[in-house]
This record gives C-alpha cells, sequence and structure tokens, in this order.
C-alpha cells in the first residue's frame, strides 16, 4: 500500500479507557486531551462488580451506578467536549439512567451544554429469569430453588443498542451489562454501517475489542516480569489506542510520551486472555474465531492486527444471576522474627481450637500462612528455608452476619491469647453475593435506550 492509499483509507481511533472498575483515570484524561481520539471506551463490568453494584442499588435506587463514574465524567469530559470525542462506557452497571442522570449534573456543573447521554436499558431480566426454568449452567441447579435469594439478573447484550444511541445523536453512552467487545464493536459498526449479520467484520471487531477492552493489559500492564519481560516506565503506563479501518484491520499504539509499550507479545497475551475457545469464542453479536489472527509489529508501538472472522451469533444470551450466598468472615495476623513459621501455625491451630469450642456455624474454612503455604500447600512449601515473617490468616463461610464476625474476633484475640509477638491484627465480614450463569433466548430481551439532554 502507498503512503497515498494510507492517507485515503479512513481511520477511527478508539482509546481504552478503563480496564475494570477501579482503574487508574489519569491514562483516560491523556487520551482525552492528547489522543485525538473519535472514541473513549471505558470497561468497567465483571460478574462480580455488577453483583456489587446490585447490591448498592438495593440500599439506594439511585445507585447502583460505576462508584468511580462521576470522578471519571469530571476529569475527562472538558477533554472530550473540547476535542469532540465521544464516550462509551458500562459504568452504568446496574443503574444506567440513574448514571446518566449523574454525569449530566455533571456536565451543567462544569458549564458543558448540548450534549446527549443515552442510556442503554434492558439487561436487567430478572423477571424472565424468575419466571422460566433455567438451571445454571456451572453446577445444574434449578435457579427457582434459590426462591428469594435471588438478587439480579443481568443479560449481556450486544453492540446494536448502543449503534441506536449513537444514531439518535448520543454524544456519551451508558450501559449496564453489555459484552465488553461489544463496547468497542459498536462505535465501529456505526462508523462504517457495517450490517449486523455482516460475520467477518464482527468478527474481527471482536478482536480489535478484546485487544482494548483491558486497557493497560496490552500497553504492558500485567505482562512485566522484570528482567524477562522489562516494560518502560510502568508508573505512567499509558492506555492503548486502535487505529481502525473500514475491514476492521487494527493498529494498536499509544501516546508516544507515556509509559508502557505496544509489541506483538503484549497483544498476544491479552488476545488469549480469558478465551476458552479461540476459533468459537461466544458474544451477542457474532461467534467470534481468532484462529486466522495475524499480528505483526509495524513500528516501535505500533501493531497491525488483522485475520479475525466469525459465524452467525448464538440464539441465546448468557445472563449472570447473583444470589445470596451466606458471609464471609476473615482475620490475619503477623509474626515475625526468630520461630515466626512456628508462632503462625501454633496461632492457627488456636484459632481452628477456639471456633469448635465456641460451636461457630462455619464451613468452607481456610488456614493459612501467606508467604508460606497459601499458594502452593504445604507439601513444596515445607521443603524450604523458614521465612523470617509471616501472616496467618483464617477464613470461612457462615450463614449469618453474626457467626461469620466470630471468626475475625477469634484472629484479633491472639493479640493477648495466642503466641509472642503477634501484630496487624484485621478483620472482616461481609456479606456474598455469588453469581452463575444462565442462557436465556435472544428475542426475550428487548433492548432500549432513553436520551437524558444537557
Amino acid at each position: 500500500m502507498t503512503a497515498a492509499q494510507a492517507q485515503s483509507k479512513r481511520i477511527v481511533r478508539l482509546g481504552a479507557g478503563a480496564g475494570y472498575s477501579g482503574d487508574r483515570i489519569e491514562p483516560a484524561v491523556e487520551l482525552a486531551e492528547r489522543g485525538a481520539l473519535d472514541y473513549l471506551v471505558f470497561e468497567c463490568l465483571a460478574e462480580r462488580t455488577i453483583a456489587l453494584a446490585q447490591q448498592a442499588r438495593r440500599h439506594n435506587p439511585q445507585r447502583g451506578y460505576d462508584p468511580l463514574l462521576e470522578a471519571r465524567m469530571r476529569a475527562v469530559l472538558p477533554h472530550a467536549v473540547l476535542n469532540g470525542v465521544r464516550i462509551v462506557s458500562n459504568m452504568g452497571a446496574a443503574n444506567p439512567h440513574a448514571a446518566a442522570r449523574a454525569t449530566a449534573e455533571i456536565a451543567r456543573s462544569l458549564g458543558l451544554s448540548g450534549l446527549k447521554i443515552a442510556a442503554v436499558l434492558g439487561d436487567d431480566v430478572l423477571d424472565i429469569v424468575k419466571q422460566g426454568a433455567y438451571r445454571f449452567e456451572e453446577t445444574g441447579q434449578a435457579v427457582s430453588t434459590l426462591g428469594e435469594r435471588i438478587v439480579s439478573a443481568n443479560a449481556y447484550l450486544g453492540a446494536e443498542p448502543i449503534v441506536a444511541a449513537l444514531s439518535a445523536g448520543a454524544d456519551i453512552v451508558l450501559t449496564g451489562r453489555v459484552s465488553d467487545p461489544s463496547l468497542f464493536v459498536a462505535p465501529l459498526a456505526y462508523e462504517f454501517g457495517w450490517a449486523f449479520d455482516d460475520w467477518r467484520r464482527l468478527g474481527q471487531a471482536t478482536v480489535v475489542g478484546h485487544l482494548l477492552e483491558c486497557a493497560g493489559q496490552v500497553t504492558g500492564g500485567y505482562f512485566a516480569d522484570p528482567g524477562i519481560k522489562d516494560v518502560p516506565a510502568l508508573a505512567r503506563l499509558g492506555f492503548p489506542i486502535g487505529e481502525v479501518t473500514e475491514d476492521g484491520t487494527v493498529v494498536l499504539t499509544k501516546i508516544p510520551s507515556a509509559g508502557g509499550c505496544v509489541t506483538a507479545a503484549t497483544c498476544k497475551e491479552q488476545l488469549l486472555y480469558e478465551i476458552h475457545d479461540p476459533k468459537r469464542y461466544l458474544q451477542p453479536d457474532v461467534v467470534a474465531d481468532f484462529t486466522g489472527v495475524r499480528i505483526e509489529e509495524q513500528s516501535p508501538d505500533h501493531v497491525r492486527v488483522t485475520g479475525g472472522t466469525g459465524t452467525p451469533r448464538p440464539s441465546t444470551l448468557k445472563a449472570s444471576v447473583a444470589f445470596a450466598d451466606g458471609f464471609i468472615g476473615e482475620g490475619q495476623i503477623s509474626y515475625g522474627g526468630p520461630g515466626a513459621v512456628d508462632r503462625g501455625r501454633l496461632a492457627l491451630d488456636i484459632v481452628r481450637e477456639r471456633l469448635a469450642l465456641a460451636g461457630v456455624d462455619v464451613g468452607e474454612l481456610r488456614f493459612d500462612l501467606i508467604g508460606v503455604d497459601a499458594l502452593y500447600g504445604p507439601s513444596l512449601s515445607m521443603s524450604h528455608p523458614a521465612p523470617y515473617e509471616v501472616r496467618a490468616r483464617v477464613a470461612g463461610r457462615a450463614p449469618t452476619l453474626e457467626q461469620a464476625t466470630r471468626i475475625g474476633n477469634e484472629v484479633e484475640t491472639l493479640y493477648t491469647n495466642g503466641p509472642a509477638g503477634g501484630g496487624g491484627a484485621t478483620k472482616s465480614a461481609r456479606e456474598v453475593i455469588a453469581v452463575q450463569s444462565v442462557l436465556v433466548p435472544r428475542e426475550l430481551v428487548q433492548p432500549s435506550f432513553e436520551i437524558v439532554e444537557v
């Protein structure tokens, strides 16, 4: 391809603003300000985080969206509006409409106007799941046996409702549970006018989305291994940019001054991340096929990715069902100096006996010496020299908060009732919201969107 041909090709620039709910905000601001983007995409949801969002909404109907939404919007909106960058995000979590209203208020407080903020709805399928004879894919258990313990059910939507919102002029699109790659597929399908049965392009766009969805992972975060895979300036890690042409070809890069790196190796690791079958990566938009993907380094921090394709999308949508599953109690305490391991083991033995003597109703108990056998177990760990400091940890599941609290309390009492030299004790107890999956017929799920104007 000649330079003139390359220049004539239309390119859509996508920036990854977050790879999870608690991600850094500064790299997203950097992209909004200096990334010359068309879209800034924040991917902030997982099964765990949407379950937490449902918990938050249960306590306050006006919440349930991403806890960093307000901070992120306040930081990036001035730059995004100034530079004509549209924002797409699943920060709506369990309450996209409330997220849109909160974003509108932030825009007004910043003196911004003329914005359309879309809330994508329809992923809440709680009533559908409760009324059907569904069984969990992981265990085969009938969902109906959980009764009132069910908190929520959210289906993974695809790109289509986001495309509809963009077509309606939305500057910001906030969704609930949408498949991670679909957040990136949507701007491309909208900008290039792709049909939603163009399986090849949708499959390649899913490759693009999968590479970008974890943000800093493809610029060297979660990749670095000192002396083996060195990554420069990790403390200033920049987030990636995808330069995408109409056939779905993407060049992954970053802002030159940002830390990190984009290489064939960082891209290959991310391509395989969380993938079960690379030939049949099931998504709501397409069944993507990654087996023909080709990754080529064009120049420093410029990696070209081609070859993704796909086949017709599944007839069902995955839905995450969250349900109350008891409480977890935990306690930790540290021991240091000569004999630290022996004192730590004695501490665990004491707590084990104390819980039995007190008749605490607890199961799935774990007794760990962190730094000794918490990861690899005693058979491997005991063959190595004893460390000079250890942290004893006890955790378990209980049916009530009161019972779970007893676990941490027994660890804390080791201060004065256990081995010498214990310190830095911590304790906690929390409700467990577990998540399993069901498959819901696609035709039962009816996505929509609503616009909030500023």
